[in-house]
């Protein structure tokens, strides 16, 4: 009994610096920004409190309802497509040779790049005429799919969201070869007895086993969807005419280009709160799905 006092004590001192780091850095601006979520202010000089005004408005905002139509873009093709494709990747790369290894980094190397330099880089690959995409298009004598990708709002978005997505594919191939990793050997030798190979093996053996994952995953991808900002920025600026505006560039815009950050406070806010009303909802469908 003192023994199991000891560690619990140990355990809660180690963490106490963290938790204080989390505390001031995290949760403490949270709950601020919610309190100036209610206030009309200007970043300078005295905050006049408005209650609710500042949601309201934003409820009426045709331009918040365009960001946050595409930030639900950017959520789905992240679920679709970053869950997947990392769960292949790690099926197919499991095995610990060097070519693996090799490929395995070159995945994991976008993650790495500075979202800036990602940006640029697709920026100069969707440019339409100088851009890799088009040139590559017209060479194989496709030219009617030529485009400008990030001016057409009816696919720009979609545009934009491959590059957020090739970059994030890394860190989750990295978990799923973990989780794939822990899977005990005695639960493969008993499938394989059981005649469970190839793709039943991956339904009734491999994803229950790694499901726990999985939901850990797509809370990933709905947080950082949620919260991208940089490669947009970089890219479009939210643009043309707003039309590749996600909920954090109008929250920067609203904040730092007009100085509403009492309007910009409560966009932050309703940006976490829709985050966990996702994050909310994946649980209960993944948990029934398990």
């Amino acid at each position: 009994m003192l023994t199991s006092v000891r560690t619990r004590s140990f355990v809660a001192l180690a963490l106490l610096p963290a938790l204080l780091i989390f505390l001031v850095f995290a949760i403490i601006p949270i709950i601020w920004s919610a309190y100036y979520g209610f206030f009309d202010w200007k970043g300078l000089g005295a905050a006049k409190f408005i209650g609710f005004e500042n949601y309201t408005t934003m409820l009426q905002d045709e331009i918040f309802w365009r960001a946050l139509k595409n930030n639900m873009i950017l959520v789905v093709s992240a679920i679709v497509g970053q869950v997947p494709i990392a769960l292949l990747l790690a099926l197919l790369l499991l095995k610990n040779t060097f070519f693996n290894r090799v490929i395995r980094s070159a995945v994991f190397m976008p993650m790495v790049l500075s979202t800036v330099v990602v940006g640029l880089i697709w920026g100069y690959i969707y440019h339409p005429q100088i851009g890799l995409l088009n040139t590559f298009l017209e060479m194989v004598g496709l030219d009617s799919w030529t485009r400008a990708w990030l001016s057409d709002p009816k696919i720009n978005m979609f545009a934009v969201s491959i590059p957020i997505n090739w970059a994030n594919i890394g860190p989750y191939l990295i978990i799923f070869i973990a989780a794939l990793q822990n899977i005990s050997s005695e639960v493969n030798d008993a499938a394989k007895i059981d005649g469970a190979v190839g793709y039943r093996k991956l339904v009734s053996v491999t994803l229950p086993m790694v499901w726990d994952t999985v939901i850990v995953t797509i809370v990933l991808c709905i947080s950082g969807s949620l919260k991208a900002f940089d490669h947009v920025i970089v890219m479009t600026g939210g643009g043309p005419a707003q039309s590749t505006e996600l909920l954090a560039t109008y929250m920067y815009n609203n904040t730092f280009d007009v100085y509403r950050y009492g309007y910009g406070s409560a966009v932050s806010t309703m940006i976490i709160l829709i985050s966990a009303l996702l994050i909310g909802l994946n649980y209960i469908i993944t948990k029934r799905r398990s």
